[in-house]
């Protein structure tokens, strides 16, 4: 991992300069390498806390992560069809049993009903969402039991926190709203934001740091997380921390999270002036940050952080969704404008490929649909992209 990078007051990644860390860096990198090997060496040897410096060596000479190569070539993509567009930043994606879909609007908290070939049904607001900066209504996700309970589960930003609800859709709108998790901190940039039930029926849930990157590395505190609780919002007692939700932590802004072969949890997360990574998720894992971004080397045995399997440049990724089909993780580039395919062997992640380079502009959500096909939304009218005729849109992506 580099150095820590102070984070500059804005948003996805470094901020939306989505750069590598700039001309002004890489002169110093070479002048200041010596520096560096010896204070990681000091800090091994006298085992206080790594102190950040406020600058971050090239991306190309410190802390990128080299995955093997691919064991398997991944599929080819067909050309992406609208299913729905003329979408306001299109953020949280949910697949209900029929196969038709429920998808929320960031800025306005509004949730329709879409399918192929059908137009998008409104199915009413979510209650007290706060458009603020990066916040809004973020992730949705439906719960397994849904045929039973109705249930849809939302990540709210509100005016004073970031928020886990649910609702029920009947009749084909939504009520009967209830809190589940409440008082994460909320901030105009860094909320994480992201919902996905796993393989044991838990409900998984990414926070930001929220502009304080310490934050990250307390427990007591619910930013820079990724979070289990059960589907009441209630702590399982298997849980890393006892009575905590805390299932790891050191994140700076998790967006995406798939589930792989072997209940194994995979997450994305955004960096600040160096590399964006995929992480595997272990179970009260230190992830690294605000001391560290990107693989952290000799300082990783001093602090016991576990490093990122793929490590990007930020002006190649800022990623953002994540979805696992048949051996390859999907994973989508607000920045980079692409979507990047991951192939992974075991608990071993290869060497990705980009594909859809600047086809649909910026990539936040992928899911896999019920019919194998991806589906994904674009984030190109959030005040950071190029929007083009129809966006924000969801396409569908097919496999072949």
């Amino acid at each position: 991992m580099s150095i820590r990078a102070e984070s500059n007051g804005e948003a996805e990644s470094n901020g939306g300069v989505e750069s590598n860390g700039g001309t002004k860096s890489r002169t110093r990198a070479v002048a200041v390498a010596a520096a560096v090997v010896l204070t990681v060496a000091t800090v091994a040897v006298i085992g206080t806390r790594w102190k950040a410096l406020p600058w971050v060596p090239d991306a190309e000479t410190v802390g990128t992560a080299t995955p093997p190569e691919a064991s398997l070539t991944p599929p080819e993509l067909g050309k992406p069809a609208d299913v729905a567009s003329g979408l306001a930043v299109p953020w949280g994606l949910t697949f209900l049993p029929d196969g038709s879909a429920l998808v929320g609007e960031r800025p306005t908290g509004e949730v329709s009903l879409i399918a192929p070939g059908e137009l998008p049904e409104p199915v009413g607001s979510v209650p007290d969402v706060a458009d603020n900066g990066e916040g809004g209504l973020l992730g949705i996700v439906a719960s397994p039991t849904f045929e039973e309970d109705r249930l849809v589960y939302a990540y709210v930003t509100t005016n004073t926190d970031n928020r886990v609800i649910t609702m029920e859709l009947r009749n084909y709108a939504l009520v009967n709203a209830r809190e589940v998790l409440t008082g994460i901190p909320d901030a105009s940039y860094h909320d994480g934001g992201r919902l996905l039930f796993g393989p044991d029926g838990m409900l998984y849930v990414t926070t930001g740091d929220a502009g304080v990157p310490d934050n990250a590395q307390d427990l007591t505190s619910l930013s820079g997380k990724i979070l289990r609780v059960n589907a009441d919002g209630s702590v399982p007692d298997d849980n890393p921390f006892p009575g905590s939700p805390v299932w790891s932590y050191g994140h700076r802004n998790v967006q995406g999270l798939a589930f792989g072969d072997g209940g194994r949890l995979w997450a994305t997360e955004f960096g600040s002036s160096a590399y964006d990574e995929l992480n595997l998720i272990n179970p009260g894992g230190n992830y690294g940050w605000p001391e560290v971004e990107g693989v952290s080397g000799a300082i990783s045995e001093v602090r016991d952080l576990v490093d990122p399997q793929v490590t990007w440049p930020t002006s190649e990724a800022s990623p953002s969704g994540l979805a696992w089909l048949d051996g390859v993780l999907y994973m989508g580039a607000l920045g980079g404008e692409r979507l990047w395919q991951i192939p992974v062997s075991g608990d071993v992640a290869q060497k990705p490929t980009a594909v859809l380079e600047g086809t649909l502009g910026r990539i936040r959500t992928v899911m896999v649909a019920p019919d194998a096909q991806l589906w994904l939304t674009t984030s190109n009218t959030d005040g950071r992209g190029e929007p083009r005729d129809g966006d924000d849109r969801v396409v569908s992506v097919s496999i072949d």
